[in-house]
């Protein structure tokens, strides 16, 4: 794109720093700080159960180990390995069988025939369905534990310099978004005359010249950083194709696309649009820049929607759109802020009306941002517990405040905006030549020379009323502090793109927490549950004792929520081997003392992993049913 605003050479006035430096200064900041102490990527699907479970000792050998994961996920060769003590591979090497059922997402890898006794290493890899790589590991045992046991001759996936540089790329791609669509829409919406200012279209262009190469090199480096982490598999043209073939490999080329357009619409914006001086002609073609710009930021904002948190889950239909909004809503209130910002500190002329006008804008976009946010918590938390218990839902509580702040400081601002008014022109200074006045036979070039003078005395006295004024100068400082509290928002935004959902981590949690280890003997479980009624909260505490095949004692206590005994109108309890297709076997204990039930001569049948679900019901319409697996015998 070619600028049509002349290029002015740096004012002789020396300035102590300018906006836009700032603002990058606090970005690379916040983001080194951020990925400094950044790992690979967290996983967002998560591994929920396994077959053998981790740590089981299992009397033969199984035929195939089968893993159960929270979220739906992409595998490929080589995604299960099963390795023995010696390290060679225990799986037959073939492609995981997909043996999903509904909504549980399962995977499994036969096994050769024959296995000997001992620790074995079962290794896996995947992608997960909002597009980041998780990896993990776990043994199992068949007969005894082995005295050593596999070294893993890989890292974890999403780690290492190549996903420290992919982790920078995603936090640069956002930023340039935010400048590109908040610097556009401030220019179209709010200060038109901005098209024809340097800094505006610098700021622009650079924030779309950030997006275009954040995607180029997300896309270059997606095969490494879900593979092999070598940066030199970023020309594999083979791992670029199987790139292309997946959900975020066609979002980022879509995104490219989209930046071509993008770039049609700043030559226009900056060109055309610039140059126009009849208004009709003008009103025109800024509708036709606002419906095509629009359409272009929606598509952009998209290709993350499709790809990331928005595209899993529940509720995909609602929360992609949502998704979109929300991100045009932050690029439209945090990316005009930085622009406020340069033109308050980097140009002569930005009038009241035009911060007005923004203010307007912002105020709207927090109103789109705090709807869909409340529905993204909701969706991606789920729970009170999840929204302080899970990493997520403390970066979210962190946005919340920070939001909080900025709303504050951003009333101040308001203020300001309120009493600004706009500079009077600089009268030219006395003894000042015009070049239009000069006599005929002054020299053309000392006209020119006399008048580029003129405007530089002009500007520079402009910029000193303009310094001078307090209303302008307050309006500046709290914007600034608005853009240093919005490019640390930006940074826990990307974070919370980059971490597992509540939700779906409270979900892993609480599944693999009802595996219990096998029992050696006696069985001792507890399980809190919630009714939803009125005093419906406490524990069940159950004891099985022997804890094996045959006959077995069964104690069950109910504590509330207090810690004390705890009495109900109902308990039940069935025990159900789902392997082999027995039960459930109903249980009846009968009640000895305040919160403590008994029952004798339960009949374990056999060995295996056994579901024990306890119905307790605190009312005559509030009741729950929880269980969990245990081995017995």
């Amino acid at each position: 794109m070619t600028a049509t605003a002349p290029r002015l050479r740096p004012s002789p006035i020396r300035r102590p720093f300018t906006a836009a430096a700032l603002v990058a200064v606090l970005v690379s900041l916040v983001s080194g700080l951020l990925l400094a102490g950044a790992g690979p990527a967290s996983a967002h699907a998560a591994l929920t159960g396994s077959d053998p479970q981790d740590g089981a000792v299992v009397a033969t050998a199984p035929k195939e180990v089968t893993l159960t994961f929270s979220e739906a996920i992409a595998v490929g060769d080589g995604s299960i390995r099963v390795l023995d003590p010696s390290s060679k591979r225990a799986d037959t090497g073939a492609e995981p069988k997909d043996l999903s059922d509904g909504s549980t997402v399962r995977y499994g890898v036969d096994l050769h025939p024959g296995l000997p006794d001992g620790t074995y290493t079962v290794a896996w890899q995947a992608i997960s369905a909002d597009s980041h790589p998780i990896s993990g590991a776990f043994t199992f045992s068949i007969g005894a534990p082995s005295e050593t046991t596999v070294t893993l001759p890989f890292e974890e996936v999403g780690g290492g310099p190549v996903g420290t540089v992919y982790g920078i790329a995603r936090y640069a791609a956002y930023a340039g978004f935010v400048l590109l669509a908040g610097g556009a829409a401030f220019v179209l919406g709010c200060w038109p005359g901005g098209a024809r200012a340097r800094p505006m279209q610098r700021l622009v262009v650079r924030g779309w010249l950030t997006l275009t190469a954040a995607t180029l090199a997300m896309l270059l480096l997606r095969n490494p950083y879900t593979g092999s982490g070598k940066f030199a598999d970023a020309f594999d043209l083979d791992g670029l194709q199987a790139v292309l073939d997946t959900k975020p490999g066609a979002a980022l080329v879509s995104r490219l696309l989209l930046l071509g357009a993008a770039a049609l619409f700043i030559a226009v914006l900056f060109g055309t649009y610039a140059r126009r001086e009849d208004a009709i002609e003008k009103k025109d073609l800024t509708f036709g820049l606002a419906v095509g710009g629009t359409v272009v930021a929606a598509g952009i904002a998209a290709t993350w929607a499709m790809s990331e948190h928005a595209s899993t889950g529940i509720q995909t239909a609602i929360a992609m759109p949502v998704d979109v909004l929300h991100l045009l809503a932050v690029a439209a209130w945090l990316g005009g802020l930085v622009a406020l910002l340069v033109a308050l500190y980097r140009t002569p002329d930005i009038g009241s009306g035009a911060v007005r006008r923004f203010s307007r804008v912002a105020f709207a976009s927090v109103v789109v941002l705090a709807a869909t946010g409340i529905y993204q918590s909701w969706r991606q938390v789920g729970s009170w517990s999840a929204l302080t218990g899970t990493r997520y839902g403390q970066l979210l509580i962190i946005k919340v405040v920070l939001i909080a702040v900025l709303l504050a400081v951003a009333w101040f601002s308001r203020r300001w905006t309120g009493r600004l008014t706009d500079a009077v022109p600089a009268e030219a200074p006395e003894g000042a030549a015009d070049p239009a006045e000069a006599p005929d036979d002054v020299d053309p070039e000392r006209a020119a020379q006399l008048a580029r003078q003129r405007a530089a005395l002009t500007a520079t006295k402009e910029k000193r009323i303009r310094d001078a004024d307090p209303e302008r100068s307050g309006l500046r400082r709290s914007v600034l502090a608005e853009a240093v509290i919005a490019v640390v928002v930006l940074a826990v935004t990307t974070m919370l793109t980059t971490t597992e959902p509540g939700r779906t981590e409270e979900a892993a949690g609480a599944s693999a927490a009802s595996s219990a280890p096998a029992a050696s003997g006696p069985v001792n479980l507890s399980m809190p549950f919630d009714t939803g009624g009125q005093n419906g909260k406490g524990t069940v505490r159950i004891d099985i004792d022997p804890g094996r095949t045959g006959s077995n004692e069964l104690h069950v206590w109910i504590d509330g929520s207090d810690g004390k005994p705890m009495d109900v109108p109902e308990l039940k309890v069935a025990l159900t081997l789902e392997a082999q297709e027995i039960g459930p076997l109903p249980v009846v204990p009968d009640r000895l003392a305040e919160g403590h039930w008994s029952a004798s001569g339960v009949q374990i049948p056999m060995a295996g992993e056994w579901k024990v679900d306890v119905t307790v019901r605190t009312s005559d319409i509030d009741q729950v049913t929880i269980d969990k697996n245990v081995k017995i015998g």
